[in-house]
């Protein structure tokens, strides 16, 4: 009996997944709110990004604290992956958060969840899951625009976005989503310390 309860409480419960649930869709309000900037713009899409990483990180900080367990960074990058993969994105954004949530979640648990930066850089590898279709963009652009053009995409916005795009853009993609996302995650585990904590939330 004393070894299933220990289990349980290692393991993720019913209110741990309904939790996990509640922050994912959070994390994916965050995403959207920051990432619409960007996206419809052909120009400016880009750079989403960066844009789905700014206000994610107080969500993932809060949701690794309220359910320090392995699984759930894990989950919440595959139902990230899930959705967006439902809202048309190309296949290798939603792939992309679903290997980032994995390997945030690994990165995290080496510090049993409660290790600060292990934390922030699990959020990191999450946030650039996005980044995935922009690699396939630069690394072959027919294969990339064909993908996007059967899936309803209009060849004005690819065209656009061929004729904005410089080799140069990806390694400020990436680049840029680490740091955007670190800040964010970084913020985060100062609001954490400051408000969450001290209103009990965490506990």
């Amino acid at each position: 009996m004393g070894n299933q309860t220990r289990t349980n409480k290692k393991g993720l419960s019913i209110k741990d997944l309904v939790t996990i649930g509640i922050f994912t869709a959070l994390l994916f309000v965050t995403m959207l709110v920051g990432g619409i900037v960007f996206a419809p713009n052909p120009v400016l899409t880009f750079y989403m990004p960066l844009g789905a990483a700014l206000l994610g990180g107080p969500v993932m900080m809060l949701l690794i604290a309220k359910v320090p367990k392995s699984g759930a960074i894990a989950i919440a990058g595959i139902l990230c992956g899930v959705i967006w993969f439902a809202t048309g994105m190309h296949w290798a954004m939603d792939l992309g958060y679903i290997v980032g949530g994995i390997i945030g979640d690994l990165i995290a648990g080496i510090g049993k969840y409660k290790n600060k930066f292990l934390n922030m850089l699990a959020f990191i590898c999450l946030s650039l899951g996005a980044t995935g279709t922009y690699i396939c963009y630069f690394a072959n652009r027919n294969t990339w625009s064909n993908y996007m053009l059967n899936g309803g995409t209009s060849k004005s916005y690819i065209d656009a976005m061929n004729t904005a795009a410089k080799n140069w853009m990806l390694a400020v993609i990436l680049i840029g989503t680490v740091v955007v996302a670190g800040m964010s995650a970084w913020i985060g585990s100062i609001l954490l310390k400051k408000q969450f904590e001290k209103a009990g939330i965490t506990a």
